[in-house]
């Protein structure tokens, strides 16, 4: 690679794919829980294989949700409904190991403007001119086919769609700038019995185009179910586990990541909710024309509210010390993120599958316009 030219890639997963299963499962499970008690303590992990689900966490709440309605509404809602497959909605078997928090872990992080972190840890944020969304090209295109792929099948538009998919595009940047799509990759569970022929000749004469709207061109080099054949898929094909996309969910790469995963976890945990505040002041620094990209670092101690440190990044684009100066007024205590973007409501399994970034909608997403401290 040299500093002239390069080529950055990125990949997606559908909400079929087997560890996004699992993460839906866990969203669900704590969407159900604020639904009933905006006060919950929840950290919900999901397994899923062949014919079973096992869920396992640590709950402290006042309400009681029915476990398995909503593990059978979530992948029914994914499209795993055919009961002659092992894996659907009518026929898995649901095991249960949901215990409580452990106490001492509920007196240290506490409620309020003042509670502590939920944990220790590091967490990035990052926005970038490159999309409209603020997004780096490859991931977002990648989740625009991904999401294209859901959408063609929801609508029976291309029946012999199935819910486990994966993309992964290529991108070529000449001087930090993207100027071309270079490679695409979409593996995609279909029917029993479908011509893959008749697989790629779609793919390459409507989704690719569909998807990638104006960064489409005929010069895309194009991989299909490389390995041929792709009729099992989902947790029949293998194991899903909660938190294994934290790449697919955040900036594809582009960007650090702390480590910790966001799926079945309520926003005292920090892993989460400063994720998405490191987000939304990174979208502030670039909306702000102060750079044209930005990365920033944020991390806690358990059980303290201040963060322990701070840092702004604009990778060449801005002056450093302006955009930190900047963004340093934010308050980035547990209890200010959670009430400044509305944490405590079930709004997680929008962000579950296609990324926690870049949708409309989002608290951490808005405003699209300048805001101050």
């Amino acid at each position: 690679m040299s500093a002239r030219s390069y080529r950055f890639t990125s990949e997606s997963v559908s909400e079929g794919h087997p560890d996004k299963v699992a993460d839906g499962i866990s969203d669900g499970l704590l969407d159900a829980w604020l639904t009933f008690d905006s006060q919950a303590r929840v950290a919900i992990e999901t397994l899923v294989k062949d014919s079973h689900v096992i869920v396992a966490s640590e709950v402290t709440s006042t309400a009681s949700v029915d476990v398995d309605a909503v593990v059978r509404r979530v992948i029914r809602d994914i499209g795993y409904t055919d009961p002659t497959r092992r894996f659907h909605a009518d026929g898995v078997t649901i095991t249960n190991f949901i215990g409580e928090q452990a106490p001492d872990i509920a007196r240290g992080v506490g409620r309020g403007l003042d509670q502590g972190a939920g944990d220790q840890g590091l967490m990035f944020g990052f926005a970038c001119r490159e999309t409209p969304e603020l997004l780096p090209l490859p991931i977002a295109l990648a989740h625009a086919l991904t999401r294209q792929l859901a959408h063609e099948r929801k609508v029976n538009q291309v029946p012999w769609l199935r819910p486990d998919a994966k993309s992964q595009v290529t991108v070529r940047y000449e001087r930090t700038r993207p100027v071309e799509v270079t490679d695409v990759v979409v593996s995609t569970q279909h029917a029993v019995g479908l011509d893959q022929e008749e697989l790629r000749a779609w793919v390459r004469g409507s989704l690719l185009a569909a998807a990638l709207g104006t960064w489409h061109h005929d010069r895309i080099k194009t991989f299909v179910n490389p390995t041929g054949v792709f009729d099992v898929g989902g947790p029949e094909g293998d194991c899903g586990v909660t938190g294994r996309k934290i790449i697919v969910d955040t900036y594809g790469g582009y960007a650090r990541h702390g480590g910790g995963a966001f799926s079945g976890k309520d926003p005292s945990k920090v892993d989460r909710s400063a994720a998405y505040f490191a987000r939304w002041v990174a979208r502030q620094i670039v909306l702000h024309g102060l750079a044209e990209a930005a990365e920033v670092q944020i991390a806690y101690a358990i059980g303290v509210a201040r963060p322990v440190s701070f840092l702004v990044d604009t990778r060449g684009t801005g002056d450093d010390v302006a955009a930190a100066h900047f963004a340093e007024p934010f308050d980035g205590r547990p209890g200010a993120i959670i009430e400044r973007f509305g944490l405590l409501r079930p709004i997680y399994s929008a962000t579950t599958n296609y990324g926690h970034f870049g949708k409309p909608g989002l608290p951490w997403e808005l405003p699209d316009r300048p805001h101050t401290p």
